[in-house]
C-alpha cells in the first residue's frame, strides 16, 4: 500500500485549492529512504517553447527535498530552505510525465541536508539540488498554524 504525504491548499506545488498549482503528490518510500513524485509540467510553465522555466524545476525540487524530513514527521517537522544550489543537466520538457525523488542525507534537531532530482520517463536526470533546511522562526511558522487542520492527504 501506497503511503501517501499530505498536501496544503494553496502551495503553488502542491496545493490542492490553488486553480494555479502543479497538483503534486509525493509519496513515502520508506525501504529506500525516499519521497517520490510524479508531474506533468504544463506549457504555461514554460521558459522556452515545449522546455519547463528553470525557476519552476527549482521549485519542484525544492519542495521534493523538503519533503523528505516528512518521511518520518509531520507538520511540526516541517522546514523552510536555507540553501538551494541547482544543477540543470538538461532541459525538462513540457507536457511530458516526470518523476522526482528526494532524499534526506542528515539530520538534526534543527537542520537538515537533503537532495532531489528530476527525471525523464526514460531514467534521464534534467536537474537536480542539494539543500539545507532549518527549522523555521517563530514569525514564520506561527503563520503556518491556519493550515494545520487542512494538511492532509487527498484521496488518489
Amino acid at each position: 500500500m501506497t503511503e501517501w504525504q499530505p498536501t496544503s491548499r494553496t502551495c503553488f506545488v502542491c496545493g490542492r485549492e490553488n486553480p494555479y498549482s502543479l497538483g503534486l503528490q509525493w509519496s513515502n518510500d520508506r525501504e529506500r529512504g525516499e519521497v517520490r513524485g510524479r508531474v506533468t509540467i504544463p506549457e504555461q510553465f514554460n521558459g522556452f517553447p515545449g522546455v519547463v522555466h528553470g525557476g519552476v524545476v527549482a521549485a519542484i525540487l525544492d519542495e521534493t527535498a523538503g519533503r523528505t524530513v516528512l518521511l518520518d514527521g509531520g507538520f511540526d517537522d516541517l522546514m523552510v530552505t536555507l540553501k538551494m544550489e541547482v544543477l540543470y543537466r538538461r532541459p525538462t520538457p513540457t507536457g511530458t510525465p516526470l518523476d522526482v525523488v528526494g532524499r534526506l542525507l542528515k539530520r538534526s534537531p534543527d537542520r537538515a541536508e537533503a537532495e532531489a532530482e528530476m527525471r525523464l520517463p526514460n531514467g534521464w536526470v534534467t536537474a537536480e539540488v542539494k539543500v539545507i533546511l532549518a527549522t523555521p522562526p517563530d514569525s514564520v511558522s506561527s503563520r503556518w498554524e491556519q493550515e494545520r487542520e487542512h494538511w492532509r492527504v487527498t484521496p488518489r
